[in-house]
């Protein structure tokens, strides 16, 4: 199997108020155990771990108008769910819109790491995973996705945003243990 070219893993909204909370996604907690799998075996081989967090301002972010109030900054609905081990050496790169990208320091910091794949795990493959590998596209990276570290509210929702990754992006799906063998 071929390895990846400098990957990362970008995990976006692995949240309390995502998994438990404001916004819990009962699908989200299935992924729980696979996404801390990766994210030790990313570790193990010196692949980055970047969290690209929601960390809202309350009463003035427009996804709230949407979606209510969720992973507000400086809240534990905002924090990562302990899960996931957040370690010393992981990154965490906050987000007021649905890209981790969009007006944020990922780029940079994916630049000065030597970052040339992303591996897409979190929440959700249709709305902030899709945006956030949409503007990693349009930068450059190449995008691949944790399909079993990868989840959205429906069956229906998480299939289509799959799709639209590869169909947009050329971004293939794999297991851990197919992405384990390829860092």
């Amino acid at each position: 199997m071929q390895k990846l070219n400098k990957p990362a893993i970008l995990v976006v909204d692995m949240l309390n108020d995502f998994v438990y909370g404001a916004l819990t996604c009962e699908r989200g907690k299935a992924i729980v155990p696979a996404t801390a799998h990766l994210l030790d075996a990313a570790r193990k081989a010196n692949v980055p771990v970047i969290f690209c967090n929601d960390a809202h301002l309350k009463g003035i972010d427009r996804e709230l108008s949407i979606w209510g109030d969720h992973a507000i900054a400086g809240t534990e609905g905002a924090q990562v769910i302990p899960e996931l081990n957040k370690a010393e050496g992981d990154y965490v790169v906050p987000k007021r819109r649905y890209s981790g990208f969009f007006q944020t320091d990922l780029d940079i910091l994916l630049k000065e790491l030597g970052v040339q794949t992303v591996v897409m795990t979190g929440l959700h493959t249709h709305m902030c995973v899709r945006h956030t590998s949409a503007d990693a596209f349009s930068l450059g990276y190449d995008v691949v996705v944790a399909k079993e570290a990868t989840d959205s509210f429906t069956e229906e929702d998480y299939t289509s945003g799959l799709a639209y990754l590869k169909t947009c992006y050329g971004a293939d799906a794999y297991t851990n243990e197919e992405l384990i063998a390829m860092f």
